[in-house]
């Protein structure tokens, strides 16, 4: 199976950015860590296939840090719609759909 290409929404850009800012003010070894796990997890989806849950996503679960990977599969690519921490508001990228 081909692997899609991946697309990532300006508004989840912006939310990684601002959890890997979070990160550099606070610790040197979590800021690495964490661009390091969302590329484990890009690698992850864009390679593997998983049904899809509630409004057509999927859900990919960070390890070690509180974050998901919201995303959804398009018939060309795959687009990444939040990097979404686990404690903040559900749903919130609905509207990015």
């Amino acid at each position: 199976m081909a692997v899609k290409p991946i697309e990532i929404h300006d508004d989840a850009l912006a939310e990684l950015k601002s959890a890997l800012r979070w990160y550099l003010e606070r610790s040197e070894s979590a800021a690495r860590g964490f661009p390091a796990e969302i590329d484990r997890a890009i690698d992850l989806i864009a390679s593997a296939r998983w049904p899809a849950g509630e409004l057509g996503t999927k859900r990919f679960v960070l390890a070690r840090f509180p974050y998901a990977v919201i995303y959804r599969e398009k018939l060309m690519t795959i687009q990444i719609l939040a990097v979404a921490h686990g404690h903040r508001r559900p749903n919130y990228w609905a509207k990015r759909i």
